[in-house]
């Protein structure tokens, strides 16, 4: 049997993003993969938020998605787009960028962080006791485990995706709403041209495009070779079966009269707006994040960028539990930061469903929204939540910052101009002082927490709110969001370091 403080089940966008905050934070991690390699088959998330992209450029590693991707105003709700291009961030847009290449990306930055990763294997169960938990794995490559082999880690994530093993096993319960609509996804040829972009029709919406395209003053241009993207919605939904060629080129002729000569499948799935969210995030030694905790319809763009989120929430805390740091409880966080972001993100997707359907009510409806979305106010609110910018945990009253993103400001120190993001990128926290060099004295974190003395003269702005009074000094937790704002002459600096960052050193 081997040993690994933290074992993560699945090795998506989500479980590559907590293996790379828990290597960051030195802590033994591993990944359980069922595919043999990082390769994906079928259409997934299509691009990244602008928060995502803000994660991301934390870490030091946004430019090998920029290098690769899109930029474009991609933020949107229901049949709209939400231009951020006035938003306070670096960020002020979203990226095209397939999954499959998000996946690549991110999986060559974990193996910089050597973590290694047991490809086709899968999680067969898992028992835990008070000291850790004991994991059954199929057999799998040779990855220097035998046949049968079983792992033991101090803690176990679940990243599985939405038919979770670790969340079943764990005995978890997943609440929510089943499916009203249903789609086909697939790529394949056609003998005639379909007419690319989408489409709504009294059917529901459909699609047409190709794997290569060009976003060109906003507008999407696809290639004008290659296999087809296809998305069509289906007239029943609750089928129990993968679907075929045969039932999406039905499919296709109910809704378009026609399938344009469909043949040569490279793949096909299905996916619902079938909405649940896990009732616990963490049952004793097991957690979940991403889709493992919380299934909605695709429409929005929400999931890979929620689940990536809820990793560098995780990441941090769960490592310093795992270091005797601090105590268990700040696992509690996790939920109560991350459960309501969730439940949010379920209630706005479900909200673009209905928005998208097509009787004469649902039209009219549509028009009073797009009205409202057209208003300054609203705008910047549903955009700076659909792009995951207003994203405000409840961490108690006081300084706007507080429980909030902290923006990303070029600074000056004695060692000459340096960023916020930049002093974030080894992933631990950090005290910004603004006041007078030499102003706070926090020798018993000094092994777990930076103190960096700085000046900054520039406005401070938060999305969606405005403008907000300059703090004299910010804690700033390891995942970019603000725990403290106050001065020297505020005593509890030290209540908000042994919250988040446990008790003080004593010699």
């Amino acid at each position: 049997m081997k040993d690994h403080a933290v074992v993560i089940a699945g090795g998506g966008p989500t479980g590559l993003m907590l293996a790379g905050e828990l290597a960051l934070a030195g802590v033994d991690v591993a990944i359980v993969e069922r595919r043999p390699n990082q390769e994906l088959a079928g259409s997934r998330a299509g691009g990244l938020s602008s928060r995502t992209l803000e994660v991301f450029d934390q870490r030091g590693i946004v430019d090998r998605f920029l290098a690769e991707g899109q930029i474009a105003q991609v933020t949107g709700f229901a049949v709209t787009r939400l231009d951020i291009s006035d938003f306070p961030t670096r960020h002020n847009y979203g990226l095209a960028l397939r999954q499959k290449h998000i996946e690549r990306i991110m999986a060559g930055w974990v193996s910089e962080l050597a973590v290694p990763i047991y490809r086709s294997r899968e999680l067969t169960g898992f028992a835990q006791d008070d000291t850790g938990v004991t994991i059954e794995l199929s057999d799998g490559l040779a990855d220097g485990l035998s046949d049968g082999a079983s792992l033991r880690a101090s803690y176990l994530v679940g990243c599985d995706g939405g038919r979770s093993v670790v969340r079943k096993a764990a005995g978890i319960e997943f609440p929510g709403w089943d499916a009203t609509t249903s789609s086909i996804l697939a790529e394949a040829e056609m003998t005639e041209e379909p007419p690319l972009g989408v489409h709504r029709t009294a059917f529901g919406i459909h699609a047409f495009g190709r794997e290569k395209y060009e976003i060109r003053d906003g507008k999407v241009v696809f290639a004008t070779e290659g296999p087809i993207g296809i998305m069509v919605t289906e007239k029943n939904v609750g089928a129990t079966t993968e679907p075929t060629l045969q039932d999406l080129s039905e499919a296709l002729v109910a809704v378009c009269g026609t399938d344009y000569g469909i043949h040569n499948l490279t793949w096909i799935s299905r996916f619902t707006d079938v909405s649940r969210q896990a009732a616990a995030y963490r049952k004793g030694r097991v957690l979940l994040a991403g889709d493992a905790a919380h299934v909605h319809s695709p429409v929005g763009g929400q999931g890979l960028n929620t689940g990536v989120q809820d990793a560098v929430n995780l990441g941090w805390k769960l490592a310093q539990v795992v270091k005797a740091r601090s105590p268990e409880s700040l696992l509690d966080t996790y939920q109560s930061e991350r459960h309501p972001v969730a439940a949010r993100v379920l209630r706005t997707t479900m909200a673009q469903v209905a928005l998208q359907r097509t009787d004469d009510r649902t039209e009219a409806l549509r028009d009073i929204v797009l009205e409202l979305l057209g208003m300054e106010e609203p705008r910047k609110r549903i955009a700076a939540e659909m792009s995951g910018l207003g994203i405000h945990y409840d961490l108690g009253e006081g300084h706007p910052l507080v429980g909030r993103r902290m923006p990303d400001l070029d600074l000056v120190t004695a060692d000459g101009p340096i960023r916020v993001f930049t002093l974030l990128q080894n992933a631990r926290p950090l005290l910004l002082n603004l006041g007078a060099p030499g102003g706070f004295d926090i020798t018993p974190w000094a092994d777990r927490v930076q103190l960096i003395d700085a000046e900054y003269a520039g406005p401070w702005d938060l999305p969606a709110i405005g403008a907000v009074a300059a703090p004299a000094a910010v804690l700033i937790r390891p995942d970019g969001y603000v725990a403290w704002v106050g001065d020297r002459t505020q005593p509890d600096l030290a209540d908000a370091l042994t919250t988040w960052f446990g008790p003080p050193y004593e010699e």
